[in-house]
Parts: structure tokens; C-alpha cells; sequence
């Protein structure tokens, strides 16, 4: 345990080099998608030198940060700064998909019923204020809504399972249990990696079958990127979680220090709870 005088030490590391290779990778990924989006070949080419760029840059940055968590250095104080980043992390996180969740509600509370009213009625005679909408303005093609059982209320199922995997691994780590530990956490990644298959199965179904896509109104707008964003922050948690598996088989965390393992279950609990919300407001309700 470090001593008081240590825990008042704050460590700084030496001069790097990680923030600039960061900005040069999103200077090929912002240069890339300007030029991909006019249909220039050079875009992919700066898009895809960008992405492995920002790749090197998070596995160096991590890296060291790993390896300045393994001889010592921090001894307290740098605890409490990971802590804080971890929760404006997810709050900002909160913030963006409030955003979303606000706008399925001003659609479906105030514009939908508002263009239904008797003032709109000489402007979209046809139009019917139920949602899903079925008819309205920039609907070319009908379309059949998701249904909440199925599917759906199977990827609920699993990530569900997959909080109480998670969990169930870090009462492993605190009886300093490993193998619990390590068997929690790979079966909380192989849920993970289930959900995004049924999800991707999900939309396959949804293009073919159900003729829903982004151009299906404002419900195929809010249902893709709501469901869509919610599956690249699984994605990103399962990354995460494998990362923290393999240090796991390495060695890493013990009972009293493995933030890194917090920091991850924090922000897969978050996704669990997002996509609760999900399937009530936008399969469900």
C-alpha cells in the first residue's frame, strides 16, 4: 500500500508523442471522407491510412498506459483521475443518445400529432398521425415497423445476461477467484459478439422483408440510428472487454487494483441500460 506522502504525489509522464499521431489521424479521416464523398479514389485511400493510424495510436497510447500501471506509478491520486474521465466519458455518452431519445419523442408527441391537426389537413390530406407512420411526406415506398418479440426480445435477453456475466466475473476478481474472473468476462464478449450477430441478421431481415430502411420516414431514420449507434457502443464495450481478457490471461488485476476492468463494466452496464430503453420506446411502445 503507498504510503500518505506517495499518495499526494501525482505522476506525470515524459513528453508524447500519441496526441500528435492522433491529429494526424483524424486529418486523414476528415480529408479522406471530404474527398470520399465526391467519389475521389484518393478518399478511401486517406480514410483507410487514417483508421490504421488511429489504431497504432490507441494500442501505443494504451500501451503505456498499461505499462506505467504495471511498474507502480500511480499511486492514488491518478486512481481518482481515471475515475472522473471514466464518468464524463459516460455522461457525455448519456448526453449523446438523449439527443436521439429527444428527438423519437418531439416526433412522435409533437410533429406527428401537430402535421395530423385540421392546419395541415389541406397541405397532406392523406396523411394519418399514427406512429409508426405509415403515409406522409418522403415516403415513397411502404414499409412494415419492427416487431418487439423475436429477435429483439432475444438480444434483450442476452444482454442482460451478459450485465449479470460481467458482474459475476468482478465478484470472481474481488474472492481473487480467476478463473471466475476470466470465464465471466470471455462469456460476457462472446454475448456481446452474439447480440451484434442477431442485430446484423436483424437488419438483413429489416431490408429485405420488412422494406424498412433510412429512407422509411421518421421511423426508419430514428429506429437506424438509434439501434445502429447503440451497436457500435457494443461493439466498442466487447472491444474493450476482450482487451481487459487478455490482460487477464496474463496476469493483470488482482482485488484491489483492476480500474480498467471497472471502467469497462461501468460502460457495458451503460449499454445494457441504453438498449433497455431502446426496445421499450422504439420496438415495444
Amino acid at each position: 500500500m503507498a504510503s500518505v506522502e506517495e499518495q499526494d504525489r501525482y505522476f506525470v509522464p515524459s513528453p508524447s508523442r500519441w496526441p500528435m499521431v492522433g491529429s494526424l489521424a483524424l486529418f486523414c479521416i476528415g480529408l479522406g471522407a471530404a474527398f470520399a464523398v465526391n467519389g475521389m479514389l484518393l478518399g478511401k485511400v486517406s480514410l483507410a491510412l487514417g483508421m490504421l493510424i488511429l489504431v497504432a495510436m490507441l494500442v501505443g497510447w494504451f500501451g503505456d498506459v498499461i505499462r506505467e500501471s504495471r511498474l507502480g506509478v500511480y499511486l492514488g491520486r491518478e486512481d481518482m483521475s481515471f475515475r472522473w474521465g471514466m464518468g464524463w466519458f459516460i455522461f457525455s455518452e448519456v448526453m449523446f443518445f438523449g439527443a436521439f431519445f429527444g428527438a423519437l419523442f418531439w416526433v412522435r408527441t409533437v410533429s406527428v400529432p401537430e402535421l395530423g391537426s385540421l392546419d395541415y389537413k389541406m397541405l397532406y390530406p392523406d396523411f394519418e398521425a399514427s406512429w409508426p407512420l405509415s403515409t406522409g411526406p418522403g415516403i415513397t415506398q411502404a414499409y412494415q415497423a419492427m416487431e418487439a418479440w423475436g429477435l429483439p426480445s432475444l438480444n434483450t435477453l442476452i444482454l442482460l445476461t451478459s450485465g449479470a456475466t460481467v458482474t459475476w466475473a468482478h465478484w470472481g476478481l474481488l474472492q481473487e477467484n480467476r478463473n471466475q474472473f476470466k470465464l465471466g468476462l470471455l462469456l460476457t464478449v462472446v454475448l456481446g459478439c452474439t447480440f451484434l450477430a442477431l442485430q446484423m441478421h436483424e437488419y438483413g431481415h429489416a431490408f429485405s422483408k420488412l422494406n424498412l430502411t433510412l429512407a422509411s420516414g421518421a421511423y426508419g431514420m430514428t429506429f437506424f440510428m438509434l439501434t445502429g449507434f447503440h451497436g457500435l457502443h457494443v461493439l466498442l464495450g466487447s472491444i474493450i472487454l476482450f482487451v481487459v481478457w487478455l490482460r487477464s490471461m496474463s496476469g493483470h488485476f488482482d482485488a484491489r487494483h483492476h480500474f480498467a476492468f471497472e471502467a469497462a463494466s461501468w460502460y457495458w452496464h451503460f449499454v445494457d441500460v441504453v438498449w433497455l430503453l431502446l426496445f421499450i420506446f422504439v420496438y415495444w411502445l
